[in-house]
């Protein structure tokens, strides 16, 4: 079903959920940020930002499993975003998935983007015994 169509919506209705999603956030407050950004995925299922986001959400609130399969839609549409990537080895982690884990973070621990590269090397630390 094509809910914008169906509620009447255009894309300035879209932006005022995501910032009231994001506004949620930012305060800290996950519950009702995952309720909007749930929202969002539904009326945009092809947005890359609202699945990463929702990702993080999950992974945050302590959910890896819901975490992870939004995580996976979005490197389905970004297969390189690394912000995604490292969020898929943490949502790993979480869940126990120590091997898969070390694997994803290891594919970032030398990207130039040195804030990704040392969180990776952090969980690398962490997760693998010297």
């Amino acid at each position: 079903m094509d809910w914008m169509s169906e509620l009447g919506w255009q894309q300035p209705q879209i932006d005022d959920l995501r910032y009231l999603g994001y506004s949620y956030v930012k305060e800290g407050i996950y519950p009702t940020a995952l309720a909007f950004f749930e929202a969002l995925t539904i009326l945009s299922p092809d947005n890359m930002y609202d699945l990463q986001t929702l990702g993080a959400l999950h992974l945050q609130t302590g959910d890896g499993t819901k975490a992870l399969d939004y995580l996976d839609r979005a490197l389905k549409l970004d297969p390189i975003n690394s912000d995604v990537k490292l969020n898929r080895a943490k949502a790993l982690f979480m869940m126990g998935y120590r091997r898969q884990g070390v694997a994803q973070a290891m594919e970032l621990e030398h990207i130039e983007n040195s804030n990704i590269a040392s969180q990776a090397k952090a969980l690398l630390f962490a997760y693998i015994p010297k």
